[in-house]
């Protein structure tokens, strides 16, 4: 069962925004089902930005798909503000790590494509586009197509695709995985900003326990499949936090060594299955 831990009291002070009741997702193979994850029970404060840990296979990309609607779990049930999820919405978007922009398109065009979706005139997509082009710092770049840019930069274009739509909800899974580590520094300041301006509740999935503990204001650690929560850490370092801090260091150290029991049961099952 997962430890309870306090949340900082600004957290634990805002509303109840997402809630996941006994989630349990099954997939068919050859002989059966398998159980990816398993009687998750969480709560996400509004405003609240939690990151997600766990050994390679253990549902951290199944949770965030759940969450977003993309997919429906085989028990349990999960609400958004007293509402069921029952599909996707724009108020919730997920950013993956291959992105998927159109490369046929400029970056505006790309930030804009969501708000067509959505029917918005044309004056308002591209203010829109204009304003959180701005917020991400690539206002020059708006004409530009996805060919003449940097991986961070290209980053940058998805949050403000995402941000564009205005969601209640941000779900990302891995977005910084592929980038050098000063990029992914400077993305962290830019994420943390926008974060911090908009109050927007994130999920965040990383492997990186240094930057769950840079980011978050919990990290959740998910075990080898099936995913249960098997623990909780509260993260009340003061921001803004650099990946390099001793505190980071040191809360990451403590996360690191239940995480690696974890992994090494993955490696154990992996080379069993041999």
């Amino acid at each position: 069962m997962a430890a309870t831990i306090e949340l900082p009291l600004a957290a634990a002070a805002r509303e109840r925004k997402i809630w996941l009741n006994r989630v349990s997702r099954e997939f068919p193979n050859g002989s059966g089902k398998t159980r990816a994850l398993q009687n998750i029970e969480l709560e996400v404060r509004a405003g609240e930005f939690v990151c997600i840990v766990g050994p390679s296979g253990c549902g951290k990309s199944t949770l965030l798909h759940l969450i977003a609607g993309l997919d429906q779990p085989s028990e349990g049930e999960i609400w958004l503000e007293g509402r069921r999820i029952e599909g996707p919405g724009s108020d919730r978007i997920l950013i993956f790590q291959e992105l998927g922009l159109f490369p046929w398109l400029t970056v505006r065009q790309n930030v804009e494509f969501g708000m067509r979706m959505k029917k918005l005139s044309r004056r308002e997509r591209q203010e829109r586009a204009r304003h959180y082009l701005r917020v991400v710092h690539l206002s020059h770049f708006e004409d530009s197509y996805l060919h003449q840019l940097s991986g961070g930069m290209k980053q940058r274009v998805a949050l403000a695709r995402a941000l564009a739509i205005q969601p209640d909800v941000l779900l990302m899974d891995e977005p910084f995985a592929a980038l050098d580590a000063q990029t992914r520094d400077l993305l962290h300041d830019e994420l943390e900003r926008i974060w911090s301006t908009t109050e927007q509740t994130i999920l965040f999935v990383t492997h990186n326990v240094r930057e769950a503990v840079r980011l978050g204001d919990r990290v959740l650690l998910l075990s080898y499949g099936p995913g249960r929560i098997m623990n909780e850490f509260s993260i009340p370092l003061t921001r803004p936090r650099h990946i390099e801090d001793v505190e980071v260091a040191l809360t990451a150290k403590n996360i690191l060594a239940q995480l690696r029991e974890e992994i090494d049961k993955s490696v154990r099952a992996a080379y069993h299955d041999e």
